[in-house]
């Protein structure tokens, strides 16, 4: 007979929040690579083995068959360079995400707000939770450069208070700077349009 039946409710087994890929793979990005390092090797290593007891088998010499005539080599493939993802500096977790801004504004899109729910999710977990992060704005080299540096700070403002507000992110865990076009993703010249470069990128700055 069911419990239910004397009244009785027992509670739910609690159920582990899973992340979607997308929010995963920030966290996997913004978390300290020490830690991940230690997962990856713990386990790995193995106990030498003991020496056998049974006899050694007595050698063998075989005769080296002759070896079969090879065709001549492939020339190699051109090496291709690895775009990078990130301008932050070597040894810091970071993520480069596209944010997309209206035109000319701050004004988050519904795109940038997807995104930026991701990272909202990432930055409450669990693994990132102990510690702050530097968000930072970034243009492309369309427009003057001055125009450029005040667009990328006040949309950097924008994704802070967005976390903030939605998400519940402590405002002192946040640091929020606009770099308009000075670190280039992909260089480019003066006046070109990059969606790569229009970017906010986001780091690790510790505890």
């Amino acid at each position: 007979m069911s419990l239910l039946a004397f009244g009785l409710l027992l509670p739910a087994a609690p159920v582990q929040a899973q992340m979607d890929p997308a929010t995963q793979r920030l966290i996997d990005q913004l978390r300290p690579q020490s830690q991940d390092a230690l997962n990856a090797t713990r386990g790995l290593r193995r106990p030498p083995s003991a020496p056998s007891e049974s006899p050694a088998a007595p050698a063998v010499t075989l005769t080296p068959a002759a070896p079969a005539p090879q065709p001549p080599p492939r020339p190699a493939p051109a090496a291709q360079t690895a775009r990078p993802s990130t301008t932050a500096p070597a040894g810091m977790p970071s993520a480069s995400l596209t944010v997309n801004f209206a035109t000319g504004s701050d004004e988050l899109t519904p795109s940038a707000m997807r995104e930026l729910d991701r990272l909202g999710r990432a930055l409450t977990s669990a693994d990132l939770a102990p510690y702050r992060f530097r968000i930072e704005g970034h243009t492309d080299t369309v427009g003057a450069a001055s125009l450029n540096q005040a667009l990328s700070e006040r949309r950097a403002a924008a994704v802070g208070r967005y976390l903030t507000q939605r998400f519940g992110v402590d405002s002192g865990r946040l640091e929020t700077i606009g770099l308009g076009q000075t670190q280039l993703l992909v260089p480019t010249p003066d006046n070109t349009p990059s969606a790569e470069n229009r970017r906010v990128q986001v780091i690790n700055l510790g505890r």
